[in-house]
């Protein structure tokens, strides 16, 4: 359950998650979920549903505030954004309709062995900041298939798009940091209106609470563009890979957790 009884501490606390999401979001390109889930469930205690579809409630105008602070440094790439989104769609689809039919357990111990490999590739593969995201009929498949990947594990296990779209873009299309974040944060915004509208049919989305940490999360979103713009690439992928690892031990202990449930069967 949400914070029913609004005191002035409940709201503050849902104020202060909200800013760290905005943070976390501009810096990595991320939307946020990955911070405001886990501090929902953690301090707030939200159960799991209702703290993932208010999280993606409040990501639609964090990730606003993060497009348009990218976009005027020209670090969108708006096109590539828009397939990717397409792909996502229709991904997260089909990754809700195998949940039933598949070990989430095993797929979390797959998802984190990608995100080691991840963190190993930030260390050795530095974009440039002038790379571009160049549309050629092979990328066109590429960006199709990682929207679909992203979406399928988005339906899954509930992750959001950034962690895997924004190395990809870097490690797979050689696309600067600071377009794979820009570029990210786009495609977040159609995706997650598609599974806000969802969740508010099912009752999942606490809109209070979505409102409060969206709202305070803008004031924090662009300072963290800023600094992602100000620290050199090598910084950054140092950065982003200690975040990749929050969110890899964060489907460990889960995947541990899960483990450990059907073993007690």
């Amino acid at each position: 359950m949400g914070i029913r009884g609004r005191g002035a501490k409940s709201i503050l606390l849902l104020i202060a998650i909200g800013l760290t999401a905005g943070l976390m979001s501009g810096l990595f390109g991320v939307g946020g979920g990955t911070v405001i889930v886990p501090l929902l469930t953690i301090f707030a205690r939200f159960e799991h549903r209702l703290a993932a579809g208010t999280s993606l409630a409040a990501i639609v105008p964090i990730a606003t505030v993060g497009v348009i602070s990218y976009a005027v440094h020209g670090a969108v790439a708006w096109i590539p954004a828009l397939i990717l989104a397409a792909a996502a769609v229709v991904g997260a689809q089909i990754g809700t309709s195998l949940l039933a039919r598949m070990s989430v357990t095993v797929l979390r111990w797959i998802f984190v062995a990608f995100l080691v490999v991840v963190i190993v590739g930030l260390f050795f593969i530095i974009p440039s900041r002038d790379a571009q995201l160049e549309l050629t009929l092979l990328s066109t498949l590429g960006l199709i298939v990682t929207g679909l990947v992203t979406g399928t594990l988005s339906g899954l296990l509930g992750v959001g798009g950034g962690v895997i779209i924004v190395p990809a873009l870097m490690l797979g299309f050689g696309a600067s940091d600071l377009i794979a974040k820009g570029t990210s944060l786009m495609m977040m915004i159609p995706t997650a209106l598609s599974g806000t509208a969802g969740n508010l049919r099912r009752g999942n989305v606490d809109i209070l609470a979505a409102v409060l940490i969206g709202v305070s999360a803008c004031a924090t979103t662009a300072l963290g563009a800023t600094i992602s713009e100000l620290i050199d690439p090598v910084a950054g992928n140092i950065l982003f890979a200690v975040f990749v690892v929050f969110i890899a031990a964060q489907m460990a202990v889960k995947a541990w957790g899960g483990g450990r449930a059907a073993r007690g069967q």
